[in-house]
């Protein structure tokens, strides 16, 4: 009996212990609860006809090679009909595709290869506004119903002189005034971004309704879902109240103003659920895989956690993009911060939902840039090994630099230049004779053939890893998490009758030498299975537990030889028969 109740105690330990997080581990989970996702951005990945500028057929040209590095989604940034004010975010028809991009023709072959290659397209949808091309724009401005009342108009105020003013002090996102006076209709119309983007009227039940038939035409073309854009921008205060100052910022930026009518209404979560009855019944309907919703917003955690679901259980999106790993993870940022951001989410996220990582998106500077070129495959282990979906943005797995060309970019643009595929004219991105914009002058050695070539690279160290990733244990098993030093952390990924792992990183630029001992059951030796380019570990060594010496920005996927039993078990079983 006196076993029974140490053996009790000490497994109440191990699962209260808040450094150890359960992941659930049905073996039912839906394929995208522990993918590996590609963000391609559609003008920079790969171009075809020679103008310089990426398209659909360039997409499918590569889909092999995304295969064989083991992507199972791609997520692509906008390929609808745009001016391109935005690159493709200012929508002037939703259920066409942009010219530059291809035809209709061109996106059914993409998908048809895609899916004989079992990788699923998800489509960038921006619900919040359109292009003021569109023709529902062009017919609110004539006050042409049911168009009339699409935008978010207001007459505004006059000034002693007469002169037009807007109706508060709102301000956009890229700065300056959010509202732009419209001679022809006589009153300003609401653009939280861009004046080009006009914001869609969601207090109008028609334009939802519109926007639902955006996504069943979508997916009734194959889509696999949508990663839903500046979502918690979708709705405003009825009110049209002034903002309070900030209290920091320039005036006119948009920082200046705490946006607490033009931002994160409760409004917004209505209308996601009403998205994802959309995408459910249609997978219902059709006997297809799930249909996925991934949120966009740049909110605080209690807002961003409310994308899942409701407080009654009514689900909302899929996932919600988890941007930690990028707005508070930096080349100076401690080990217990990066661990606080792992736990924050994975504590607050509600019960049976599934955790994302994502490092780096068109909208971020790169891996190599932000946090220091001998972090790229430290930082590709830590995305590609915690527990839930990994998201890569493109030419990541090669660790690729951001391109400051000053006579050619605005402020967004340095992170999002062509692919570098080999050391040939322009990377290898065109055959032509210019590119949107100027390839990375370093691409003669960085790029795919070559690191394809090379014995060790950072392309292989990715491979590597998005092949852990498919493994029961990845998939499915349970995280335990550990800080080990001042500048080290680590994790073990394991799962009943499957192998266990130990994920060792080391942030900081001084060898450590670190005691994997204190995590329980773990044998004496390991085998090293992955390690960045720069280690001195190479895969197949056999390390010591006790005496583990990681190089300056280390990252070592160690794997314990056998099939061990979970710590908890482990417990039982010294309780039991020593």
């Amino acid at each position: 009996m006196y076993k029974l109740i140490i053996f009790v105690f000490f497994c109440t330990i191990y699962i209260s212990s808040p450094a150890q997080v359960e992941v659930r581990r049905e073996y039912s989970k839906q394929w995208y609860e522990h993918a590996t996702f590609y963000q391609v951005y559609p003008r920079s990945f790969k171009d075809t006809n020679g103008d310089g500028v990426g398209d659909l057929p360039g997409i499918t040209s590569k889909l092999e090679y995304l295969k064989s590095i083991g992507i199972n989604a791609i997520w692509l940034s906008p390929c609808f009909q745009s001016p391109m004010v935005d690159n493709g975010y200012d929508v002037s028809d939703f259920k066409a595709i942009h010219d530059e991009f291809g035809t209709m023709a061109d996106y059914e072959e993409m998908i048809s290869v895609a899916n004989d290659l079992g990788i699923k397209i998800m489509l960038d949808f921006v619900p919040n506004h359109s292009s003021d091309k569109h023709e529902w724009f062009e017919k609110s401005v004539r006050r042409e119903e049911p168009y009339t009342d699409f935008y978010v108009w207001h007459d505004g105020r006059e000034d002693e002189q007469g002169n037009h003013l807007p109706p508060n002090n709102w301000v956009s996102v890229f700065g300056g005034p959010a509202w732009t006076w419209v001679e022809e209709r006589g009153q300003y119309y609401l653009h939280q971004f861009y004046p080009q983007q006009p914001d869609l009227n969601y207090r109008n039940p028609l334009v939802l309704e519109e926007m639902k038939e955006v996504l069943i035409f979508w997916l009734e073309r194959g889509a696999a879902g949508f990663r839903l854009d500046a979502i918690n921008h979708m709705f405003e205060s009825p009110g049209l109240e002034d903002e309070p100052l900030s209290g920091w910022g320039e005036p006119g930026s948009y920082d200046y103003l705490n946006h607490i009518h033009t931002k994160d209404l409760m409004d917004t979560y209505g209308v996601v659920e009403q998205f994802r009855r959309v995408v459910d019944n249609f997978a219902a309907e059709h006997g297809t895989d799930a249909k996925i919703l991934m949120t966009e917003a740049y909110a605080n955690l209690t807002f961003t956690m409310m994308y899942y679901e409701s407080e009654s259980g009514v689900q909302r999106a899929h996932m919600p993009f988890n941007f930690g790993l990028i707005n508070d993870v930096h080349w100076d940022t401690s080990v217990r911060r990066i661990k606080e951001k792992i736990d924050e989410w994975l504590d607050n996220m509600p019960s049976g939902n599934t955790p994302n990582w994502v490092a780096g998106s068109h909208d971020h500077s790169r891996i190599a840039s932000r946090l220091g070129a001998e972090r790229i495959g430290l930082m590709n282990t830590f995305v590609l090994t915690l527990p839930g979906t990994s998201i890569t943005y493109y030419g990541e797995e090669i660790g690729m630099f951001d391109f400051r060309d000053f006579d050619f970019w605005d402020s967004r643009d340095p992170n999002r230049t062509p692919m570098q595929w080999d050391d040939t004219a322009f990377a290898g991105f065109t055959s032509g004779s210019k590119t949107w914009l100027p390839v990375h002058p370093g691409y003669v050695t960085r790029n795919v053939q070559q690191q394809t070539s090379q014995e060790l690279s950072h392309l292989k160290h990715y491979t590597k890893l998005s092949e852990l990733r498919k493994e029961d244990t990845f998939a499915h098993g349970d995280f335990l998490l550990k800080i080990l030093g001042e500048r080290v952390f680590g994790y073990l990924r394991f799962l009943p009758g499957h192998p266990t792992y130990a994920v060792v990183l080391n942030y900081h630029n001084q060898e450590e030498i670190v005691d994997l001992s204190v995590f329980a059951s773990l044998p004496d030796t390991l085998e090293v299975i992955a390690s960045p380019v720069e280690s001195k570990h190479l895969s197949g060594n056999i390390i010591s537990i006790g005496n583990v010496t990681l190089g300056p920005y280390d990252a070592l996927v160690l794997k314990a030889s056998g099939n061990l039993l979970s710590p908890a078990i482990s417990l039982l079983l010294l309780v039991f028969y020593v």
